[in-house]
């Protein structure tokens, strides 16, 4: 008799080696399996995230009352002649560093910010600065500043009441933030640019103009109407005149900003 037992010749489905193209093609179905997990997943995490933001108390509509201007006309465009004083200016920061970001330059996503207001109270036409202790008594009563602002420097005392006009015709000022209050800003508190009511001149510290373009901050000259906003709640806009690719310039360029301005701020 024969022993019971398999053809060494033969083989069955059960001894088969696994071939090249079965492997691949169940490697491919795990990839798909995979992806197709991977999809469902999302659109899921997407339904929960649009039916998150259409409930009611996350609408954001209505969340500002209203905007202001910020912008101050050249003496040209108000009838007074020929233009002796421009408006609004933006200072880039390839005006104090060349090679850095020029007005076109500036990344978009740093013309808009929130908007802090500053009061520095000046007791003579002569230079004022804002100091650290300025800075932190305005943190003890509004909160800190938010990070990424845009601070603005309203002047009260000797120049409370005067026009924006006015304020444009001063003689250019130094910076209104002392060199270490302005450092503390740029580096504790990442500020993306500074606003001032008048015309400026940054030379009496050549170090903190470097500090402000090194940071990728630009400074807004000659603006108005500060006297009309609450010290935090308002989002500010800037809007540069971009000049043609084939004009190069330096210096300030004008500038349009806006403010608008939230509910809960204006009721404060």
């Amino acid at each position: 008799m024969s022993k019971r037992g398999l053809n060494p010749g033969t083989s069955t489905s059960n001894n088969k080696e696994p071939s090249y193209k079965s492997i691949f093609k169940r490697a491919r179905l795990n990839h798909s399996m995979r992806i197709r997990s991977f999809i469902i997943a999302y659109a899921l995490v997407l339904a929960i995230l649009l039916f998150a933001d259409r409930r009611p108390g996350s609408m954001q509509q209505n969340r500002y009352s209203r905007v202001v201007d910020l912008s101050a006309a050249s003496i040209a465009s108000q009838g007074q002649g020929p233009a002796s004083e421009p408006g609004t200016q933006i200072i880039a920061p390839d005006s104090l560093i060349p090679g850095t970001w020029s007005t076109a330059q500036i990344p978009p996503e740093r013309l808009v910010a929130p908007l802090v207001i500053m009061d520095l109270n000046v007791k003579s036409a002569s230079s004022s600065q804002i100091s650290l202790d300025d800075i932190a008594n305005w943190e003890s009563r509004h909160g800190m500043i938010p990070q990424g602002s845009v601070v603005a420097i309203r002047r009260v005392g000797v120049f409370a009441g005067k026009s924006a006009a006015n304020l444009s015709e001063e003689a250019p000022m130094p910076f209104p933030i002392a060199h270490d209050a302005a450092m503390f800003l740029l580096e504790g508190r990442k500020t993306l640019g500074f606003a001032v009511e008048t015309p400026l001149s940054l030379s009496a510290d050549h170090i903190l103009a470097n500090q402000l373009a090194l940071h990728g901050n630009y400074v807004v000259e000659r603006a108005a109407h500060f006297t009309e906003l609450p010290a935090t709640g308002s989002l500010i806009i800037v809007a540069p005149a971009v000049a043609p690719a084939k004009t190069k310039t330096l210096g300030p360029a004008p500038v349009r900003i806006l403010a608008m301005v939230s509910w809960d701020s204006s009721q404060t």
